[in-house]
């Protein structure tokens, strides 16, 4: 083993000698060829290139770096809308009341009309049309706004329609003789399907409204709304299906300009509907009332989408012979079933009980004066 070390060492001190020479031996021979160019040509080699890090020129500025790709926006250059309609701005006007006040947002105050593209200030519940710097998630309406609506109203429907022209919009909007049609869900009346209206009445007098859902609950409210945000008359009112005339005086080219909304806003937090103990009881008796009310036979069992016009004077009439009614919400979303029981609480009124097993369960309270069914407007198919 020592014979191996040895030799290993001998072999790479020789290696180091040959390179030494052999090193020597290159800058002796550079020079001499150096020497003899300036004896035979007068020859001087050229200065060496300046770096990359060197800068020969001092006084020149550097060059700014070259900026960063960014691709194209829809939302640059956009100019902010301006909208002349005299109401707030929401996303559903019929399932949305600026009577309640919410407790809080689910979310900061993002316009849903996108980033600086609406002159109003978005409130995180709707963009009012009278104060834009509001800081408040209250959305009070101007009762201003009401009465100008009106006015616009009388104006563009002009003298009430006769018999006969009520009978040939009605026969006009049948499914055999068209397909315009807008459908109206669990949403209620949107913002944006006041575009959708006006874009049909650009082509036709009359559209038809097809009603399915929780809106249904209250019909009034649906017709209140489309005739108060589009100006047009409801002429023609079958279960879930209304008529809605654009009016006499109606220009398709004056029709006003509505700003799309992009996206849906989350909704606000609302207070509790359902409370830990009912007013007026304990808690034994608020315990023993839900379990009561789980138990009685079901009134009538709820349809997903279905027409849920004729439920508010069905409670009215088992409140006359029993102080609970429960009613089967088997199938539809949470959400649904409790904006039936609040739309309930309201319409009845009564009092809410529980919401467990997708069962609305209602009391009537202990003063309970029975009212009587308002009548309609005056529409029929």
């Amino acid at each position: 083993m020592s014979l191996i070390r040895v030799s290993r060492q001998n072999s790479s001190f020789s290696l180091a000698l040959l390179t030494r020479r052999l090193h020597s031996g290159e800058t002796v021979s550079a020079s001499s060829s150096s020497s003899r160019l300036r004896e035979h040509y007068n020859f001087e080699p050229p200065p060496p290139l300046p770096s990359a890090s060197e800068n020969p020129n001092p006084s020149q500025k550097k060059k700014s770096p070259k900026p960063q790709y960014r691709p194209p926006s829809s939302l640059e250059g956009v100019k902010k809308v301006h909208s002349d309609l005299p109401f707030d701005f929401r996303f559903s006007y019929t399932e949305s009341s600026s009577n309640v006040r919410p407790i809080g947002l689910r979310e900061p105050k993002y316009s849903p009309f996108g980033p600086d593209r609406l002159d109003r200030e978005w409130t995180g519940v709707c963009a009012p049309a009278v104060d834009p710097k509001v800081e408040s998630v209250d959305g009070v309406e101007d009762p201003k706004l009401e009465e100008k609506r009106r006015k616009v109203r009388e104006k563009i429907q002009g003298p009430p329609l006769t018999e006969a022209e009520r009978k040939f919009l009605v026969e006009l909007c049948q499914r055999n003789k068209t397909k315009r049609q807008i459908n109206l869900g669990r949403d209620g009346l949107t913002h944006n399907m006041l575009n959708d209206i006006y874009n049909h009445w650009k082509h036709a007098e009359a559209v038809r409204v097809k009603c399915l859902g929780v809106p249904t609950l209250d019909m009034k409210n649906v017709i209140f709304h489309l005739e108060d945000k589009t100006y047009g008359q409801v002429v023609s009112k079958h279960c879930g299906t209304l008529v809605l005339y654009r009016g006499r005086n109606y220009d398709p080219r004056q029709r006003p300009k509505i700003p799309l909304m992009l996206w849906k806003p989350h909704e606000p937090v609302y207070p509790r509907l359902i409370k830990t103990t009912i007013d007026g009881l304990t808690i034994e008796e608020t315990k023993a009332m839900r379990k009561k009310g789980l138990a009685v036979p079901a009134l009538t069992k709820l349809a997903k989408n279905g027409y849920y016009g004729s439920l508010v004077p069905m409670v009215r009439d088992a409140f006359l012979v029993s102080e609970l009614v429960r009613i089967d919400c088997l199938g539809l979303e949470k959400k649904d079933y409790k904006k039936i029981g609040a739309k309930l609480r309201d319409l009845v009124p009564c009092i809410l009980v529980t919401f467990d097993k997708e069962q609305v369960v209602i009391w009537r309270g202990k003063d309970y004066k029975p009212l009587e069914d308002d009548c309609d407007f005056g529409i029929s198919s």
